[in-house]
């Protein structure tokens, strides 16, 4: 007896793609889509999952199985932090003996929510989402309630809106707020600003809590705050906007952010740390080799990787989903782009 459906009657080049994809024979594929006995259980699910890859439609009677397919959904991979994440979590899967597939959202492209039918249609073991619709409280969330009454297991990365009811893995965002502002607070920084993503944006919110707070205590009772896109011209703008305020520190929520801060003092003819210093957040490989060099807020994207992996695959094994959340310790980077405040005319 055959197996019943659209592979039944796929072109021999087919079955020779998936053999060739799987590294077996085409007879081993065959066994598979017949499911027949005589093949080890990991060959098994490397057929299957070569099937999903490809594009191809399981028999019938294997749909009801999961593939080792992870999907890894991404806001964008202009911000070097994402792809960052993507390579640390994909490696970690790609350990554990999974494909991860990288879902990246673009302007006029794929949403999240079509992402999320798409790998339910591949019958997708689980997702990690690596920034999206979760950090915002104006959009969106029906698609992580459809996979949650799924079943499927599911981890975020960084502070959600309430009630998902997946497990994340966070930086600690009060912890990065502070840090930043202690720092040019002991630089002798009296009028220091916050540039944030949109004002629904979770991260930003807790930073904005724990910056007030210390502004506060401080006896910073006005400190300027912007919000803007996640860009260097988000930066930029909301930096130049600052400046009118007489700023000498300005705190970002992202080091693309921080770029466009460094942009805007000198377009304002004024230099970096001289008349403003500016601190970044995420710690991007590359920012060290910026002109200065950036102090920044570092993530620690090695360790949230492995422990999203671990939460997923931990979710997979127990089928229970506990919404905890793992908070990681950032770390202050201090280098080139941050000094001293600027002395005040008598």
């Amino acid at each position: 007896m055959t197996y019943s459906c659209d592979m039944t009657r796929t072109p021999a080049r087919r079955l020779a793609e998936v053999a060739k994809k799987v590294g077996v024979s085409e007879a081993t594929v065959s066994r598979v889509l017949n499911g027949k006995a005589g093949v080890s259980d990991s060959t098994r699910e490397a057929v299957l999952t070569a099937l999903d890859v490809l594009g191809y439609e399981r028999p019938s009677k294997l749909r009801g199985q999961r593939a080792r397919l992870i999907g890894l959904v991404v806001p964008e991979v202009q911000n070097p932090i994402f792809p960052a994440l993507a390579e640390v979590i994909g490696a970690n899967l790609a350990q554990r003996g999974f494909t991860p597939v990288l879902c990246t959202r673009a302007a006029g492209g794929m949403s999240e929510a079509n992402y999320v039918d798409m790998l339910l249609e591949q019958h997708a073991s689980g997702v990690v989402f690596a920034g999206g619709n979760y950090h915002e409280a104006a959009a969106p969330h029906e698609h992580y309630r459809l996979l949650r009454a799924r079943g499927v297991p599911v981890v975020l990365i960084n502070a959600a809106v309430d009630n998902l009811g997946f497990p994340c893995v966070s930086t600690d965002d009060a912890s990065a707020a502070v840090q930043a502002f202690t720092h040019l607070s002991a630089l002798g920084h009296e009028r220091i600003g916050l540039v944030l993503g949109p004002e629904d944006h979770m991260p930003s919110r807790r930073k904005l809590a724990a910056f007030t707070e210390a502004a506060e205590r401080a006896g910073i009772s006005a400190a300027p705050v912007e919000h803007a896109l996640f860009s260097l011209e988000g930066g930029q703008a909301a930096t130049t906007r600052m400046l009118r305020e007489g700023v000498t520190g300005v705190i970002c929520a992202s080091d693309v952010l921080a770029l466009g801060a460094i942009r805007a003092v000198r377009r304002a003819g004024l230099t970096v740390p001289g008349d403003v210093s500016v601190v970044g957040y995420d710690d991007s490989t590359w920012l060290n080799c910026t002109d200065p060099p950036l102090t920044t807020v570092r993530q620690p994207i090695q360790s949230m990787g492995r422990s999203a992996v671990a939460l997923l695959v931990n979710q997979m094994e127990t089928v229970i989903a506990h919404p905890e959340e793992l908070l990681f310790e950032p770390e202050l980077v201090v280098r080139g782009s941050t000094g001293p405040a600027p002395l005040r005319e008598a």
